[in-house]
């Protein structure tokens, strides 16, 4: 089996090849963006799991960017969790966006102008999460761009309470990769995939984190994500 590396390294260098890869380049190092992201985004509105959706967490990468307008659209609460998860999560409340201004409004460039970071003890409950992904397998066995950001955002929510959230990686069809992904008990899994060519429920057999793992949090880790002793804060006391 290969590393999760070498497939993301294939990934990358293919969507260069095939020329499915957009703007901003390099893809390499990030969550790509690709042709048809606003096709594979127009067959995740119509999940019954979207409609009914009040708060949505997306990623903050550029593929992403047409899934965070169309939930401020919806009139919809769209939570993006802030870069290298230092300040925890971006709420933007559709009420402050101006009609015309949704796009504006979930560009990293402008997020903060629309919506402010909101304490942990604030996150409301999270009703669908995506995922930012360099390659998906059917089984919803997902590899990331390698700092492991998605994984903990699911395990901070679950960890503070939050109920399971089903998982949706939107992806040009190169990156879905039929080769076994290694996996690790903290990986996340999606439970839908989108293409430009369709929607796929991928019934992964794989359990997801139902928190975070501590053991695998190192000092390090704790002094660059504050968000994560102040997790620490929040549920020890509860759980000794």
């Amino acid at each position: 089996m290969r590393s999760k590396q070498e497939i993301r390294e294939e990934i990358w260098e293919k969507m260069m090849t095939e020329k499915v890869g957009r703007f901003p380049f390099p893809l390499k190092g990030r969550i790509p963006n690709f042709k048809g992201a606003e096709k594979a985004a127009q067959f995740v509105f119509q999940m019954e799991e979207y409609i009914h959706a009040k708060v949505v967490k997306v990623n903050p990468d550029s593929p992403q960017l047409p899934i965070r307008a169309q939930v401020l659209k919806d009139g919809k609460t769209l939570l993006v969790p802030t870069p290298r998860l230092k300040d925890g999560f971006i709420k933007v409340d559709p009420a402050n966006v101006p009609p015309g201004e949704e796009k504006k409004a979930a560009s990293l460039k402008n997020i903060h102008q629309y919506g402010k970071v909101i304490p942990l003890t604030e996150l409301p409950k999270i009703d669908l999460f995506f995922a930012g992904s360099v390659a998906l397998h059917s089984d919803g066995r997902r590899i990331g761009k390698g700092e492991g950001y998605a994984d903990r955002e699911y395990a901070i929510l679950r960890e503070l309470g939050n109920p399971p959230i089903p998982i949706v990686g939107t992806i040009n069809s190169v990156q879905l990769v039929d080769e076994e992904i290694p996996i690790d008990e903290y990986d996340l899994t999606c439970d839908w995939i989108a293409t430009e060519e369709g929607l796929l429920k991928t019934d992964s057999p794989y359990p997801k984190p139902e928190g975070i793992i501590w053991s695998e949090v190192s000092e390090k880790e704790m002094e660059e994500m504050p968000v994560l002793k102040e997790i620490w804060n929040l549920t020890k006391g509860s759980k000794s």
